[in-house]
């Protein structure tokens, strides 16, 4: 535990110094150093001699006198404002704490970086009954202790995260807490740490129940002077202020009118009073009904009208927390434990209750989100970058936003265990895939699925498109090598498709702040960058984010050999670099060839194997580097010697091993704008296997490497350059241990979690776009020619021949069935 560390503990006073003052004795004991605790006491205007024998405690407190009695919540938030400490604690002034009450909170406060609050359990001034050993909320907005006043379990009790913690006795990061605002003081008394929870939660925070850290409470009827029917009238009150506040938009719908309706319910039946009375058929010789009015029966409908008289501030209130909530109902519901609690046993109340709970859907959970992944790769054993991507947004989704989640591959499924549903439909399968869009909430796709299928087009759905890999710029080197009006064509057509999702997504994903930046270009093109997206999001952080490929949290183990001493030509103890991942047009193979060619030469005993050279996709050709880099080996006389290919693709379960007996990796590439705005998900092979890399200056990732120094980055198309980096990085002892130790701290970074946790956001509160109800309704987005229609197919036949032969026309013709 830090040096640094403060812990204030606030108590609120009102006429009850006797049990303030005996709580204040039992936190002196707490077993941490004394100048770690800080004991913050409010006096809310007690107006008896509370405040004297407070000030008689001197420094041992921070004394606040507040003018007038703000309650439980005021109380609070003001003793919070003058307190110092990185961590706040609620004691009640009836509580005693255990000496490892605070200690115990901190203890998890400080491990678990989620949790941001703990409550305390809590016995009874003896410590043999319960008090607080959990929490529960009614449907209709009461939070209750499901286990007060039963023996103390012999068993224990276990930690479990919970929705609130009692404000008898619980700790919060400060930093949390002032996020949050603090207690509702509309309040006063009850519920206010039952609404401070919920909100905790959907903030994204866990609220911790830590048995460890222990309080005992002795209970005083403090409401007894005052009445019974006002604590039932607040109790009516919040409850409605904490439902209205907090239910998503779905569940506010169906469970409010029924709360007003019972509020009402349980005051008629609290009086004793009959409510047809009043009916007109009983008008004739009665007419004093009426005249005198239970208080009781009041409660009700007086809590319902200060309701209304409260709902402009509680609009603004509902507004802020609904748009920065991060968790959705459906995974909030859990928490709530027992809805179905009536908690009053008169028959004439029960009646009611009944009749409300069958009448209105109060008691289901809410539903939780149907996501649909759309991936244009096939999901197997063997998978490549979008397919990866696609697999861990499921298994993300499914896990932390408590999403359903089917996956959907156009190009196959094979069987293999997963989390989620996996579906296969091959593209212009329009009647397949309109079943898949009917049952989605929200639609995350990649590549080329939306020009794929019309119904995806005409979507009403919230949309996420995700645009980490910039098509357009790839065709320009992929496609230059091609007649020059094929070549404009195949760049003309992937821009339309991208112009198209663009101008009809809800939210995007991308991969770098390089790409957010170009991405906002092509956006503001389009007309998306507007004041209706604008408003709310001045970073336009809603509309487009950065959630770059990612990798496991899980490090890479070796499972069994597969290089040294296993492929011809590497022997054991032989340097070897890899080339993660497949060869395409616009890398430099050739380059880094001839750079290992010198450094064997000096050095000997240097390899140089690239993992995969046939792409898993059926519809991606051999690029033309793998032939010219093959040929080059073998002029160079190292083919199978020192340069090694893979003839195939290695599994994606199985690349750890080839990682793991590498001594560096390596990615070499062109200077031209697709370099400028690419993300190179290779490099995150080698941070995950903490491999020293050498890569070409000009991305993302060479920033990275060159600031973070993960290895060396070199000029492109530089041999004696990349062969001198490499020689270092593979004999440099004291460079390679350097290296190793950044690897480690910023592959950290780079996990599915953390780089995907913009999307695990959006979709725990999904939204369509601001613009988008106003502007780019259903069908609007710019009509791009479906891939599948026979008219377009015959277009573009007549024009490939006229433009490339015979040859180019048959080449398209076995591409597109191989992709079918």
């Amino acid at each position: 535990m830090s040096e640094r560390i403060t812990v204030s503990v606030v108590l609120v006073n009102f006429r009850g110094v006797d049990d303030t003052i005996t709580a204040i004795e039992h936190l002196s004991r707490l077993d941490l150093p004394a100048d770690q605790v800080e004991i913050v006491v409010v006096d809310n205007d007690s107006g008896d001699d509370s405040v004297p024998r407070l000030r008689e405690l001197g420094s041992r407190i921070v004394l606040v006198e507040s003018p007038e009695n703000l309650g439980f919540a005021g109380g609070c938030n003001l003793g919070v404002a003058h307190s110092s400490g990185e961590y706040v604690g609620f004691l009640n002034n009836d509580a005693r704490p255990d000496p490892s009450w605070a200690s115990a909170a901190v203890t998890v406060l400080e491990a678990e970086p989620g949790v941001g609050a703990v409550a305390s359990r809590v016995l009874d001034w003896e410590g043999k009954r319960v008090d607080y050993y959990g929490s529960a909320l009614t449907w209709f907005g009461m939070g209750y202790k499901p286990f007060t006043g039963d023996l103390v379990p012999t068993r224990g009790a276990e930690r479990t995260d919970v929705l609130f913690g009692t404000g008898a006795a619980m700790f919060v990061r400060r930093s949390v807490y002032d996020d949050l605002g603090g207690f509702d003081e509309r309040y006063f008394m009850f519920f206010e740490d039952v609404d401070f929870g919920w909100r905790l939660n959907l903030a994204g925070w866990r609220f911790a129940f830590v048995p460890e850290s222990v309080a005992y409470h002795r209970h005083h009827a403090s409401m007894t002077a005052f009445g019974s029917y006002r604590e039932w009238y607040l109790l009516e009150r919040n409850a409605l202020f904490t439902l209205y506040k907090n239910l998503g938009d779905e569940a506010l719908t169906r469970i409010l009118p029924a709360a007003l309706a019972l509020s009402i319910r349980r005051s008629v039946a609290a009086a004793g009073t009959d409510s047809s009375s009043l009916d007109i058929r009983h008008a004739a010789g009665d007419e004093t009904v009426g005249a005198e009015v239970p208080r009781n029966l009041l409660t009700g409908m007086y809590a319902i009208d200060r309701f209304v008289g409260e709902l402009p501030a509680l609009v603004q209130d509902r507004a802020r927390i609904q748009s920065e909530r991060k968790v959705p109902d459906a995974s909030i519901w859990p928490l709530f434990g027992s809805v179905d609690a009536p908690g009053d046993g008169n028959s004439y109340y029960m009646e009611g209750y009944e009749n409300i709970v069958n009448s209105f859907d109060v008691l289901s959970s809410p539903p939780r989100t149907k996501v649909l992944i759309i991936t244009g790769d096939p999901i197997g054993a063997r998978l490549a970058g979008p397919a990866i991507r696609a697999w861990n947004m499921a298994g993300l989704l499914t896990a932390e936003a408590d999403a359903d989640v089917r996956l959907l591959s156009t190009q196959g499924v094979a069987s293999v265990p997963a989390p989620f549903e996996l579906v296969h439909v091959a593209p212009g399968r329009e009647r397949e895939f309109s079943v898949h869009e009917a049952w989605a909430d929200v639609i995350i796709f990649q590549g080329h699925a939306m020009s794929s299928f019309s119904t995806l087009r005409r979507s009403k759905k919230i949309i996420v498109v995700d645009v980490y890999d910039p098509m357009h710029l790839e065709q320009l080197e992929q496609a230059k090598e091609l007649p020059r009006p094929v070549w404009e064509a195949q760049v003309a057509d992937t821009t339309a498709v991208l112009n198209q999702q663009l101008a009809r997504g809800d939210f995007f994903l991308c991969a770098s702040e390089r790409q957010r930046l170009f991405y906002l270009g092509q956006l503001a093109g389009l007309g998306r960058v507007n004041p209706a997206n604008y408003a709310d999001d001045p970073d336009l952080d809603g509309l487009i984010a950065v959630a770059p490929f990612g990798l496991s949290e899980t490090p890479p183990r070796h499972e069994r050999g597969v290089l040294r001493g296993k492929l011809d030509g590497i022997g054991r103890d032989d340097k070897i670099v890899i080339w993660s991942g497949g060869i395409y047009d616009w890398f430099d193979p050739e380059t880094l060839i001839r750079a290992i060619a010198m450094v064997d030469e000096r050095r000997g005993g240097v390899r140089l194997f690239f993992q995969g050279t046939k792409h898993p996709h059926p519809g991606v050709p051999e690029m033309a580097a793998v032939g010219r880099s093959r040929r080059l080996a073998e002029d160079l006389g190292i083919l199978d010697s020192v340069v090694h290919f893979n003839e195939s693709w290695v599994e994606y379960a199985d690349r750890q091993n080839y990682l793991l007996e590498a001594d560096a990796g390596v990615s070499t590439h062109f200077a031209h704008i697709e370099t400028t705005f690419s993300f190179r998900t290779r490099i995150l092979d080698y941070l995950w296997a903490g491999l020293p890399m050498v890569v070409t200056e000009g991305d993302h990732f060479a920033e990275l490497v060159a600031e973070r120094g993960l290895g060396i980055v070199v000029p492109a198309a530089d041999a004696p350059a990349l062969a001198d980096a490499l020689e270092k990085v593979l004999f440099d002892d004291a460079f390679r241990e350097e290296a190793v130790a950044n690897l480690a701290v910023v592959r950290d970074e780079y996990t599915w979690k953390r780089t995907l946790a913009p999307l695990v956001d959006f979709i725990r509160a999904p939204r369509p776009a601001g613009d988008r109800p106003a502007n780019v309704s259903a069908g609007s987005a710019p009509r791009v020619a479906s891939r599948s229609g026979l008219a377009r197919d015959i277009e573009r036949g007549v024009f490939y021949l006229r433009n490339g032969g015979i040859r180019l026309v048959l080449d398209k013709v076995r591409r597109r069935l191989s992709r079918r």
